[in-house]
Order: C-alpha cells, then sequence, then structure tokens
C-alpha cells in the first residue's frame, strides 16, 4: 500500500507514539511530508483513482489496483485498539472460509506427519532447489538447441546428477541421518547403471569440483576467528597439530604396507582424511548442525566449547587444504630436485602474498556505504578464491591455491568484523547458499568415482582398517591434547569426539589427485589417486553418520546446561 500525502493530509492515529514528544515528530513529519510534490506517474494516477473510489476507510491508503468493499485489503482491515492509545494498529486480513478449510488440511496433515513437519524448515529449502533446477532446465529446453538440452545429452546427464542427488538427500535427511550420504549414494548409483557418461563436458566437472572446493575454502578462511584464536591459541594449535601429526603418520604407515602406495602418497591420504567438516556460524555441515541444536538447547556454552570446536575444525580444514595442496605439487611436479623441493615454500609466499593483497583489497571496495556492498563483496571473493586455484595451476604452483584462497578470507573477514554491526556483512550467508548448490555436485560427484566393475576387495578391506587406526589414534591424541585445561573428563571427551566426522573437505579434495593425474595424463599415477579416492569414499561412510549421532546422543549426557542468558564466552 501506499500512504497519500496529499495537502490536508491530518496526523496518522496509527502511527505508533515514542515518549518523549513523538507526536511532535509525527506533526513534523507530516506537515513536511504535505510540501512535498509527488514525482511518481504511478502514484498521481493512483490518487486520481482515489478520488471515484466509494470506501468505507478514511485511513488514507491507496490502492495500487481496484479494490472493492467486499475484497481484502492489507490495510483497511484493521484490528487492535486502533493506535489510540500508543500501540501500533495490526492489519490482518479476515478469514474466509475456504481459509478455515486450508488451514484445517495442513493442520490435519501436520498431526498425521509430525517428521515432516519438523523437518520442513530443512528440507523446504532443498526442495526449492529441486524447483530452481527444474526451471532451468526448462528454460534449456525451450532456448537451447537439442544436443545441449536433449536429456540424454551429456550436459543434461550432469544436470540430472545433481538434482538426483539434491533429492536423495532430502530422503536421507528425513530419517535424522546427513543429507550427503543419500548425495553420495546417488553419485555411486548414477555410476553404476551406466548413466555417468559426461562426454564432451570432462573440463565442466573439474571446474565444478574446484568451485566446490573454493566455496569450502572460503568458508573454512571466514570461519578463522582471529579474537578466539588468540585466546584459546595454545590450547587450539595442541588440538590442531598432535592429533593431525599422530593420524597422518598412522595413515602413511598403513598405507605404504597395506595398500601399496608410495610415501608421499599416504601421506597426501592423511591429509585427505585429516577433520572434515568445515564449521562457520551459518555452515549446515553435520558438526555445525549439531552445534546449532546444543545452543538452542543451552548445551556447552558455559566454557566456551562451541567456539573452541569451531576454531580446532577450521584450523584443521585449513591445514589439511594447504598440505594437500602443496603435497600434490610435488607428486606432480615434473621438474628436477630443486624445484620440488622449492615448490612448497615458493607456492607458500605465492599465495601468502596474493592472499593479503586480495582481503585488504575486498576491505576497502566497495566501500561500506555503497548500495549493493554484500553482493559485490561476493563477488569479488568468489572471483578471487576462483582465481588463486586455477591461476596458481597455470603458473606451475597448484600449492598456493589453496593457500591464498583461505588466507584472501581469513583477511577480509578479520576486517569486517570490527566494523559496527549496522554493516555486517553477508558474504558468509551468500556463501552458505553457493554451498546449496555444490553440495550435491560434490559428493555426487566423488561418488561417481565409485565403479564397482573394477573394486576390489581387498582395497576396500585394507583401506578400512587404515582408516580404524588412524581414527582411534586420532581419538587418543585429541584427548591427551585437552590436558590442562579447564573442562571436565566428558568435556573433553565430547571435543574429542567432534574431530571424529569426516565428509566436507574429503569430498572436496578426494577427486583433486584423480582429477590431476587425468589432466596430465599420468597413467601410472592413475591407479593410487583411484585407491586414494576409494578410501576417501569409506571415510565419509563410516564416520559422518556415526559421529552425528554420538554427539547428539552423548551431549545431554557430557555438556552442562546454562541457566543464564549468556552466550558463549569466546564468541
Amino acid at each position: 500500500y501506499i500512504t497519500s500525502v496529499e495537502e490536508d493530509t491530518v496526523e496518522d492515529t496509527h502511527a505508533p507514539r515514542k515518549e518523549g514528544g513523538s507526536g511532535a515528530v509525527v506533526e513534523e513529519l507530516n506537515s513536511s511530508a504535505s510540501s512535498v510534490v509527488i514525482p511518481s506517474i504511478d502514484l498521481a494516477m493512483a490518487l486520481s483513482k482515489q478520488q471515484h473510489l466509494n470506501t468505507a476507510s478514511n485511513d488514507g491508503a491507496l490502492p495500487l489496483t481496484s479494490v472493492t468493499d467486499g475484497e481484502w485489503h492489507p490495510v483497511r482491515t484493521v484490528s487492535g485498539d486502533g493506535g489510540g492509545n500508543g500501540v501500533p494498529a495490526l492489519y490482518t486480513r479476515p478469514v474466509s472460509p475456504n481459509d478455515r478449510t486450508a488451514t484445517s488440511t495442513i493442520s490435519t496433515i501436520a498431526r498425521k506427519c509430525p517428521q515432516l513437519e519438523r523437518n520442513w524448515p530443512v528440507t523446504s529449502q532443498p526442495l526449492a532447489l529441486l524447483i530452481v533446477f527444474g526451471l532451468l532446465w526448462a528454460v534449456a529446453y525451450a532456448i537451447l538447441p537439442a544436443e545441449l538440452s536433449h536429456p540424454a545429452g551429456g550436459l543434461m546427464r550432469l544436470v540430472f546428477l545433481f538434482v538426483g542427488a539434491q533429492a536423495c538427500g532430502i530422503l536421507v535427511s528425513l530419517t535424522g541421518l546427513p543429507d550427503m550420504l543419500g548425495m553420495l549414494f546417488w553419485g555411486v548409483l548414477y555410476a553404476n547403471v551406466g548413466w555417468a557418461d559426461f562426454a564432451g563436458y570432462e573440463r565442466v566437472e573439474v571446474f565444478l569440483r574446484e568451485m566446490a572446493l573454493v566455496n569450502i575454502m572460503l568458508l573454512a578462511g571466514l570461519g578463522l576467528d582471529y579474537n578466539a584464536l588468540r585466546s584459546l591459541f595454545r590450547f587450539i594449535m595442541q588440538l590442531t597439530l598432535v592429533p593431525t601429526v599422530a593420524e597422518v603418520v598412522a595413515v602413511a604407515v598403513l598405507s605404504h604396507y597395506l595398500l601399496d602406495l608410495p610415501w608421499l602418497w599416504g601421506v597426501l591420504l592423511g591429509t585427505k582424511m585429516v577433520k572434515s567438516l568445515v564449521e562457520t556460524a551459518i555452515s549446515p555441515n553435520v558438526v555445525v548442525t549439531v552445534l546449532l541444536r546444543l545452543k538452542e538447547e543451552r548445551l556447552g556454552l558455559n566454557k566456551g566449547i562451541h567456539t573452541l570446536i569451531i576454531a580446532m575444525t577450521s584450523c584443521n580444514d585449513v591445514l589439511a587444504i594447504f598440505l594437500s595442496g602443496v603435497i600434490l605439487g610435488v607428486i606432480f611436479s615434473t621438474g628436477d630436485l630443486t624445484s620440488q623441493i622449492l615448490q612448497g615454500p615458493i607456492g607458500i609466499v605465492i599465495g601468502l602474498v596474493y592472499g593479503s593483497l586480495c582481503g585488504v583489497a575486498l576491505l576497502y571496495v566497495p566501500s561500506y556505504h555503497a548500495k549493493y556492498t554484500n553482493g559485490l563483496r561476493f563477488t569479488m571473493a568468489a572471483l578471487a578464491g576462483t582465481l588463486s586455484v586455477v591461476g596458481s595451476k597455470k603458473v606451475g604452483y597448484p600449492s598456493a591455491g589453496a593457500l591464498g584462497c583461505i588466507v584472501t578470507a581469513f583477511v577480509a573477514g578479520t576486517g569486517w568484523r570490527k566494523r559496527p554491526p549496522t554493516e555486517c556483512n553477508e558474504v558468509s550467508m551468500y556463501l552458505d547458499l553457493l554451498w546449496k548448490f555444490l553440495k550435491p555436485v560434490s559428493f555426487s560427484l566423488i561418488g561417481k568415482e565409485v565403479n564397482f566393475s573394477v573394486l576390489e576387495g581387498e582395497t576396500v578391506l585394507y583401506g578400512a582398517i587404515t582408516l580404524l587406526v588412524a581414527v582411534l589414534l586420532r581419538l587418543i591424541f585429541s584427548y591427551l591434547s585437552t590436558m590442562g585445561s579447564e573442562l571436565n573428563w566428558k568435556e573433553k571427551a565430547y571435543v574429542t569426539l567432534s574431530g571424529f566426522p569426516k565428509a566436507t573437505v574429503q569430498a572436496a579434495l578426494g577427486p583433486a589427485a584423480l582429477d590431476l593425474a587425468r589432466s596430465l595424463n599420468a597413467t601410472d599415477e592413475y591407479a593410487r589417486a583411484q585407491t586414494v579416492l576409494i578410501v576417501t569414499v569409506l571415510a565419509i561412510i563410516l564416520t559422518a553418520p556415526l559421529g552425528a549421532l554420538l554427539m547428539i546422543k552423548l551431549a545431554p549426557r557430557w555438556l552442562k546446561r546454562s541457566t543464564d542468558e549468556r552466550t558463549d564466552q569466546y564468541s
């Protein structure tokens, strides 16, 4: 609705009054508004039309379309006390018989399907994505050539892989399990029934994986809170380095003797199995979903356990992504021994310099007062991260890509947090929305690489043994790393357990070696990259659902419930 500002406008009786002379403010606004010329042609037409309408209300609201007395108008139906006692008037729509029938039907469905009602806020978002995918395909079918939009074409097969993964994720989430398992299952099914033939679009597939990795790294960088890192630096470093070193060493040794992998490939596999879930305040992954649920129940807020877990896992992700990039660069380096040794240090310097420059640029461009600041920030951050990943491969230093992407997000995020709350940025929210699209892409593409026809039972068995021993060692060393803190043994055990689930980073990094081997035509490394991918899939399947279940069931028993209204002491 539009409120009239004609010459003889009187004081709005429905306007809320505040103490201290708000009436004078309203009168001043009305007096100033009465002299303002209306510039809008549409509004002038509405004013002209208003003179010919016979309405029972005299509140000055102007309909933009023809409204009869029997129709509903958002302003003309007023409930409340009319605002005379300082309470703002509430405008409500009158309930019609059709509305009562619809409400009754919805209530009946909710009573018969309480699980659906409880999960609807979560499942409605991926359902909306399915509708978006369907609309995009319909538009493509209408305007693109037949070879591009036909369901049997390579491009449409790629699109339907993502649509099916999203649908399977919705179904699995209704059971209480992580939706990523359904996406992974769809990818495995898609490949083993012969649908995963994307001839001519292999580069598109690789690029989508790279975009998923960029998204993960940007979220990881934004999830690093400088204040929390400074307050809990020693503790976080203990929980990051000690368990990571123990897990990587265990994986490297076991994979060398059980899976017949070279030492560097074993270390690469170990870095891919390091704690997996990117945890930021808005990330919807397994552990974050659990933490948000615990925050609503006020469990574990009294000793900063939430901030500790988020900071610890973010640092684990950064370390795992960086080490994977360095080792991949060394493995696939074609130069002499000196260039292979310098590959890592030079990549670190390039990544730090590039990330710092991009992060500082994002602090000042665009201006904080620009109209579309958040959208431009998100676009620039995403493009800067993408250039870091693809550009580092172009110049021959792929290890710089991951670090440059993370440093960009960390520097920019640290500066953004210092701004007033009214200028808070929404880049993390946009990245999370982008992850809604890239999540089925990432997990379905990693599942697509699991081909049962060439899968060896010995590889699965030894991979499961390697995974089990490495995870047990990680849990032991994680618990030992919590010694000296203020946490009791139950809280220490819960922090330790938060390092158990593995999923997101594995899905992004798992196929990286395989993609690099294909792009470089390194046929002698193809089998090893396939082994790394299979063990990565096992890590996701075995740890993600079990870890989420344990964290949910043990939280009420191991964590204390806060009785006051304060939040996490480090947040």
